[in-house]
């Protein structure tokens, strides 16, 4: 009686000092063999859940905790099992406290993290699970991180009371696997309670529009806490970004109607960023336009978003000779950053300082729902003609959130991104993660910079980098040893990575990079190797959240057409030919809200994805199916120090014939024989034609430019 009027009391002060709120998503019928679950923030974690738990269940708890005698004083409110993971023979008593029906409450995490993200999961809890049969019920806390009572001083903002939320996720169960040694099944078991536990990340994000959570994160992290830097200033403030978001929106909305789709054409700059932000504030869509796309790729870009303004910069356009890129565009207008200055009156100035600085939610109040669109970018074009990629909030809010449920980017982190914002790579994974976590980005222009990206990754302390295997490469050719010693994290996609990338970041500056994969059209990624979860040669494992279903393709024995569903897809395809028009995703035979993202891939038993080519890059060569990554990776593996890149051109006799265009002058179909016969590849691998080049031509994004591979093989036949 006494513990549960103490509980009453606690219950009381905690819903008035912290304000918990508790979400239950999973409509969970108390009792019986249940394995509670929770992610680890603080020392107030179990007296939470002991307090605003609806039951009296048991808490598994580390030895270590009980040597402190106010813990143990606390402790007396529950009922306890002590166990020390170095001798797991307390195991037992909760495996037998389970099975006699008690529920249990346990954090697999085993410790207090010091990252705010998940830590190291032990395989215990979840053979707990497995060998009781019993039912899982993730729960996630958070706010604690930001109390005095957590192990994360030194990286987040402490708030004295923060706001704590309970999410309880619907039940699951984990069975044992078949692997053939206890070992295995005990590392099986492990990997799906991790999964569990990054599903229950994810799953219990808030709700928010893009604006709502930079706004969110403002609060959060406070107006003056530095975030962006670029080439051109110091770094810049949440407060100042917010201020130029709240100015540029306010002037653009008087230029444009609500739902408009506006042009961004802007290197990665600060302002690009408030404009962004600005744009979304304001119920317009940003459509982020490629510059190195040239006239007729911006003016077809224009045409199939409907876009009518287009926001651009004079300065921009002249550094990059770029001056005559809009001259084939006229019905579009043309506004340019420094005329934008003008058209801010004293009214908008008296209105920015007087009210939106301290009101900003209420003085742009964002009515838009999670549907709406965030983006638009557009496809690469490297096999046909650009499409527009409509992403809502619901998708790049939801991608953010599957990177966070397994990566801890924290405050201490420094993004470095010199990808393009218009590409979904830079965008998402180089812009908002970090922005929306409270990270502190540096924007570059150009990743083509190969000998200034490591001297800015070493003069300024990043600690992440993205990029593609092509970048990376020639940055780790040009970089120093030491200029990337402050990396935790590089993280390669848009191409395959090349062996030889892999092993000379890993023999010159010791870093593994994680490969990652994804499409546009998921705003963009799909799965990527974790610190946690990594296997060189696949792509990793799929994010959390992500559906997928393989569809055998006729001639290819091995793997099918990668297929998903996922929060994080797009709206829909604006195309050329219906423009204005969004169509939404739908793959046949499956129904709506299902994509193929064209891509030839196997999933092994624990999930890790191996690309195997794209279905449109295989080529049908004497009625037989051959990939043209084969033909690529044959050539690699002759020439590493070369680039290559495979395509088709008709053959009268054998239906299509592979050509390699290559710039190692030392490849030969010989050579090539006989590497395709060591590696145990089908001689139909074998190029019939070698055209030789002194560079691949390439996207603005970094990825081989196929079409004009294509008309370079073409006119050399």
């Amino acid at each position: 009686m006494f513990k549960k009027f103490v509980r009453f009391v606690l219950r009381g002060l905690f819903r008035y000092v912290f304000r918990v709120e508790v979400r239950d998503l999973g409509h969970i019928r108390w009792g019986g063999r249940q394995l509670i679950v929770a992610n680890h923030e603080s020392y107030l974690d179990g007296v939470v859940m002991g307090v605003f738990l609806p039951i009296d269940p048991v808490f598994v708890v580390h030895t270590g905790v009980m040597r402190n005698r106010w813990f143990r004083w606390g402790l007396k409110l529950v009922d306890t099992i002590t166990v020390d993971p170095m001798h797991p023979i307390g195991m037992k008593t909760v495996l037998k406290t389970l099975t006699q029906g008690r529920p249990v409450v346990i954090f697999p995490e085993g410790r207090i993290s010091d990252t705010g993200g998940l830590m190291k999961v032990y395989d215990g809890p979840a053979m707990l699970a497995a060998r009781a049969q019993a039912e899982i019920i993730p729960i996630r806390l958070d706010g604690l991180k930001r109390s005095y009572f957590s192990r994360m001083s030194a990286i987040q903002p402490k708030a004295l009371f923060p706001h704590v939320t309970l999410t309880i996720l619907p039940p699951t169960r984990i069975a044992l696997s078949d692997a053939p040694t206890a070992r295995a099944r005990r590392v099986d078991a492990g990997h799906a309670m991790r999964n569990i536990m990054q599903r229950m990340l994810f799953a219990s994000r808030p709700p928010q529009t893009i604006w709502q959570a930079y706004l969110a994160t403002t609060r959060t992290f406070g107006r003056g806490r530095d975030v962006i830097e670029d080439v051109r200033a110091p770094e810049y403030r949440y407060g100042q970004i917010q201020s130029m978001a709240l100015v540029l929106g306010r002037v653009l909305a008087r230029l444009t109607r609500e739902g408009e789709a506006i042009g961004l054409l802007l290197p990665n700059l600060a302002v690009t960023v408030a404009l962004f932000l600005g744009v979304n504030a304001v119920r317009r869509t940003p459509a982020m336009l490629n510059y190195s796309a040239g006239p007729s790729g911006i003016s077809a870009a224009c045409h199939t978003a409907q876009i009518r303004t287009i926001v651009t910069s004079r300065a921009f356009l002249e550094q990059a000779r770029l001056s005559g890129l809009l001259t084939e565009i006229p019905s579009v207008r043309i506004v340019y950053i420094e005329d934008l200055r003008d058209l801010v009156g004293w009214r908008d100035r008296l209105w920015l300082l007087g009210f939106a600085r301290w009101f900003p939610a209420r003085a742009v109040p964002d009515v838009a729902s999670a549907e709406d669109p965030a983006a638009i970018l557009f496809t690469s074009g490297s096999e046909g003609r650009p499409k527009g990629v409509v992403l809502s909030h619901r998708a790049l809010m939801a991608n953010v959130a599957q990177i966070q449920s397994l990566f801890d980017l924290t405050p201490a982190d420094k993004v470095l991104n010199v990808l393009p914002i218009f590409h979904a790579f830079g965008l998402t994974g180089g812009l908002l993660l970090p922005l929306l976590t409270g990270a502190r980005i540096f924007l570059h222009v150009s990743p083509l910079h190969y000998k200034l990206v490591p001297e800015i990754a070493y003069d300024r302390n990043c600690t992440l980098l993205f990029g593609t295997s092509t970048f990376l490469a020639n940055y780790g050719k040009f970089a120093h040893p030491y200029d990337f010693h402050k990396l935790r994290y590089v993280i390669a996609g848009a191409e395959k990575l090349s062996d030889a990338v892999r092993a000379l970041w890993y023999e010159k500056f010791g870093l593994r990079i994680l490969e990652g994969y994804g499409v546009t059209e998921t705003a963009p990624v799909l799965a990527v190797n974790t610190p946690m979860a990594y296997r060189t040669g696949t792509v990793g494992q799929l994010l959390p959240g992500v559906e997928a279903q393989l569809r055998p393709v006729p001639g290819i024995a091995e793997g099918g057409v990668l297929c998903v569903r996922a929060p994080n897809l797009m709206s829909g395809y604006l195309r050329y030919e219906n423009p204005g028009r969004i169509e939404p995703p739908e793959v046949e035979g499956m129904g709506a809200g299902w994509y193929s993202t064209g891509d030839i891939v196997t999933i092994d038993a624990q999930g890790f994805v191996t690309i195997l080519g794209r279905l449109k890059r295989f080529a049908k060569v004497a009625g037989e199916m051959v990939s043209l990554e084969t033909v690529e990776s044959i050539a690699r593996a002759v020439a590493p120090s070369g680039d290559h890149a495979a395509t088709t051109v008709p053959d009268v006799q054998r239906g299509e014939q592979i050509v390699l265009v290559t710039t190692d002058p030392a490849l030969t179909r010989a050579t090539l024989t006989d590497t395709c016969r060591r590696l145990g590849q089908p001689e139909l691998a074998i190029p019939r034609r070698i055209v030789m080049m002194d560079a691949i031509p390439l996207l603005g994004t970094g990825k081989v430019d196929y079409v004009r591979v294509k008309q370079l093989a073409e006119a050399a036949a």
